[in-house]
């Protein structure tokens, strides 16, 4: 746990008493803070109360009187579409807002570091899509090169979850915009910057208010050394505005697709090799067509990143290209569960949306789709012009026919994920892949990505 410095004595109200939440509670407590705890859900309550936690109903008149800060769980709305009422009580009676990301900003570093040989790291990764997995394949470099590391964020841990840091280790934080918008204090070594396509416009008010959430991490943290991917207009932009010049190798800028020059440092791939060019000059190269793990250019972009954040913090490029090779890949993103009868299936739950999905397709041939679930806003124009390999959809969730209709290739509505597996299986030739990228939430008939992925390797597997 990493005990909560600077409001020892302080009552500090904590709204929402989930994971995060009760972490906070607990972080703040250790710290000799008093966490003053509320949630609605009576269950919630209930766990915060049989921690030992005070419970007051923040939405009652008074209940801001001396209370030092206000942190809130990333699930609850802070400004757009409306915000919480609690929120709007603390804004209103001057009270900070903040985050269990800005209390772990303001309290990993201690005393402790002055007696270390290398000072602790954080790298901080942000973006629409590929954060799990570059956080993922960067601490999977570290313990490969023996560097002590942790995992955290919306991967592994909670971020006050994690131990206190040890001599020269190096903590990996997947953070959200929901985390990024919110955090008073945010200053990571290094900071990366996957990409951005359309998604949570309705918290943050548009792609506008969506890409300040994310720029956040950078213009405020003040990275050592920033990451950007520049395969989008808003990505450029962020760089430009961090470099000091074409030349300045603070900025690390990356591409999954195009060949980047300059006197920068630069990493990019392109027809499936990774290419790291400083100065002008070619600095190393790792061809990855044939790394399992990282099936197609949308992981050939996240290897890039993943090479950026590794060589920032020393790790040398033949050490990296080593891990690459042993990195297993994550559950529900381009997982290979089976390879039977020449056909391969392929668990990409966690494409969620219709970029992650198009990503998703573009890196398989042959394609049997199963697709569908909890649309989000925006359309499937990007899904539909990247369906060129699709034999086949196979349309899950409630509104499933209405999904098919807005499909440009055959669709079959079956509902179900057992009548979907059930068909794509008996239609599947040799040389297909059945591939679950549903381009959509999952809560119209799961409570998250991973349960309707557990769904689809159950119903694989049932029938092998």
């Amino acid at each position: 746990m990493i005990p909560v410095l600077g409001l020892a004595g302080a009552r500090v109200a904590v709204l929402g008493l989930g994971r995060s939440g009760l972490s906070a509670a607990r972080a703040l407590a250790e710290g000799g803070a008093v966490p003053i705890c509320w949630d609605d859900n009576p269950d919630a309550q209930e766990s915060a109360e049989a921690e030992g936690f005070a419970l007051l109903d923040l939405k009652k008149q008074g209940a801001f009187d001396d209370i030092a800060r206000l942190i809130v769980s990333p699930g609850i709305p802070h400004l757009y579409p409306t915000p919480n009422p609690v929120v709007a009580a603390a804004l209103a009676a001057g009270v900070p807002v903040d985050n269990d990301i800005g209390l772990f900003f303001q309290s990993f570093a201690t005393q402790e570091w002055n007696n270390f040989d290398t000072s602790p790291r954080v790298i901080a990764v942000t973006g629409s899509n590929g954060k799990s997995t570059t956080c993922a394949l960067i601490h999977h470099i570290m313990e490969f090169a023996n560097r002590p590391s942790q995992l955290a964020g919306n991967i592994g841990r909670g971020v006050l979850d994690i131990d206190p840091a040890i001599d020269g280790e190096v903590v990996v934080l997947e953070l959200s915009s929901y985390q990024t918008d919110l955090a008073r204090s945010l200053t990571p070594d290094v900071a990366v910057f996957t990409n951005l396509t359309p998604d949570h416009l309705d918290r943050h008010a548009g792609m506008g208010g969506y890409f300040a959430a994310k720029r956040r991490l950078f213009a405020e943290g003040g990275p050592d050394r920033a990451i950007i991917g520049v395969d989008e207009p808003e990505g450029l932009y962020l760089a430009n505005q961090l470099s000091e010049g074409a030349a300045d190798d603070r900025v690390m800028r990356v591409s999954g697709a195009t060949k980047l020059t300059g006197p920068g440092w630069n990493v990019f791939a392109k027809k499936g090799f990774l290419s790291e060019t400083r100065k002008g000059r070619q600095a190393a190269s790792i061809d990855l067509r044939k790394i399992a793990g990282l099936p197609g250019a949308h992981n050939h972009q996240n290897a890039c990143a993943a090479y950026c954040a590794a060589r920032a913090v020393g790790i040398a490029p033949k050490v990296i290209e080593a891990a690459f090779h042993t990195f297993a890949g994550l559950p529900h993103r381009s997982q290979t569960i089976a390879d039977a009868g020449g056909v391969r299936y392929v668990n990409d739950s966690k494409a969620t949306n219709v970029d992650s999905a198009a990503k998703a397709l573009a890196a398989f041939k042959n394609i049997r789709w199963i697709c569908g679930g909890l649309q989000k806003e925006g359309g499937l124009d990007a899904v539909n012009a990247a369906s060129g390999t699709v034999k086949k959809a196979y349309v899950i969730g409630r509104e499933a026919a209405q999904f098919a209709m807005q499909l440009s290739v055959e669709a079959q509505v079956c509902t179900t994920m057992a009548e979907a597996v059930a068909s794509a299986m008996a239609e599947a030739e040799d040389g297909d892949v059945v591939l679950l990228a549903p381009a959509t939430a999952s809560f119209d008939q799961y409570d998250s990505f991973e349960r309707r992925g557990e769904d689809f390797i159950a119903e694989v597997t049932a029938r092998l």
